[in-house]
């Protein structure tokens, strides 16, 4: 197997990692990428058949597992208990239950109050100068939609915002050990925070989200406080880290490349943001645990050993897509691999689907003259794929 060297600090890949991953995938499906010290799938079908290859896992084995550093307790205890790094049977049992309270017509009827919403915010842009779109739009429709759902009030928006970004830098390769603290100290605040807020509720149920977390019932099971604590903390940094940056990349992708009024009519705004999403998605790479010899592609993986899984380089593979480094709304929708795939599916994809299909085009139909202030820069986060800030004018 080829060896392949890139750190994923680099500057220019961090700008654009699109060239290295079409360089790999055009060599082989698979490689082992030094700097994870793992091996990396690169091709859509590689990709595709991982994410549902139940050989393959989220949670580490058993005999690997082994408890943290104390320092990281309170961020540790969150993942513990969360859908993401689960397999069957708790996997099963959890996303049964989360399916129950998070249902499409729960998820539908959010649309009103989010149009409203995006009309709001944009009532607020400032006319005469420069502004950043990310802070003021593109991270606010999905901070206060998820406060929303969740029933949390709106104006805690701010500090769920600044939890989940200390929180979410623990996946990022440039994280440090002041990282490492910061997460632990939000995770114990938003524990506390939750922890009081669903006492609350199962005093006081509510129309909301945790109300209905908190009712769930499956075969006589429901969730623990700390599973109904990890989902809605998952919901929150998984759901508004990816749709801020949905929102950023294909608005600063609109904007350099030319926008069409047809994108954003009923029937072709599904098109529009399948083809954001496939395009420049906001998790570059995934990762499983194999849990038993397996050869496939060629390599034989051990049981324990991790495999990347290149989301964004399978979104752009020539093998499933034509011209895939060219941005088409135009195209069939198609479902890509930007919410992953197979049993761990993206369980908040309706509802980014929802919020970006609402903002866009509100966005464009308010702003017809927005412009880009200055080139966007992206963020040094990888293996998220977001910019620093978008500056826009009116």
């Amino acid at each position: 197997m080829k060896t392949i060297t890139q750190s994923p600090l680099d500057p220019a890949f961090v700008q654009d990692p699109y060239p290295f991953y079409d360089r790999i995938r055009s060599e082989a499906p698979l490689a082992y990428w030094e700097d994870f010290k793992m091996v990396a799938a690169f091709s859509d079908q590689a990709v595709h058949m991982l994410l549902r290859d139940r050989r393959f896992g989220r949670e580490v084995p058993q005999e690997m597992q082994k408890p943290g550093p104390e320092h990281l307790a309170p961020f540790l205890q969150v993942e513990a208990h969360s859908l993401l790094d689960a397999e069957p049977p708790r996997h099963t049992r959890l996303r049964k239950l989360v399916l129950r309270a998070f249902t499409s017509r729960e998820i539908k009827a959010l649309a009103p109050g989010l149009e409203t919403l995006c009309h709001r915010l944009i009532e607020g842009f400032p006319k005469d100068e420069p502004f950043d779109l990310l802070d003021t739009y593109c991270t606010q429709v999905p901070v206060i939609a998820i406060c929303r759902l969740l029933g949390v009030p709106e104006d805690m928006a701010p500090q769920l915002l600044e939890w989940s970004h200390k929180m979410v830098a623990m996946y990022q390769a440039s994280k440090t050990t002041e990282t490492e603290h910061a997460a632990a100290k939000a995770s114990a605040e938003f524990i506390e925070f939750l922890t009081a807020y669903v006492e609350e509720r199962r005093k006081t149920p509510g129309e909301d989200l945790i109300t209905r977390l908190i009712q769930a019932e499956e075969d006589g099971e429901s969730l623990s406080t700390d599973e109904l604590i990890g989902t809605c903390i998952l919901l929150l940094n998984a759901g508004h880290e990816a749709t801020v940056h949905s929102l950023g990349n294909g608005v600063k992708t609109m904007l350099q490349q030319g926008w069409s009024k047809d994108w954003l009519q009923p029937d072709g705004i599904d098109q529009l943001v399948e083809e954001i999403l496939r395009y420049d998605p906001p998790l570059h790479l995934f990762t499983r645990y194999a849990y038993e010899e397996v050869e496939v592609f060629g390599h034989t993986f051990q049981r324990g050993d991790l495999v990347a899984l290149l989301l964004a380089a399978a979104n752009r593979d020539p093998a499933s897509v034509a011209n895939p480094a060219v941005f088409d709304p135009t195209r069939p929708a198609k479902v890509n691999k930007a919410f992953g795939g197979g049993m761990h599916f993206c369980v908040g994809a309706p509802l980014a689907r929802l919020e970006m299909a609402i903002a866009l085009p509100i966005l464009f139909e308010r702003c017809p003259h927005l412009k880009l202030a200055e080139t966007p820069v992206y963020s040094n986060t990888y293996h998220f794929h977001g910019l620093t800030r978008l500056l826009v004018s009116m």
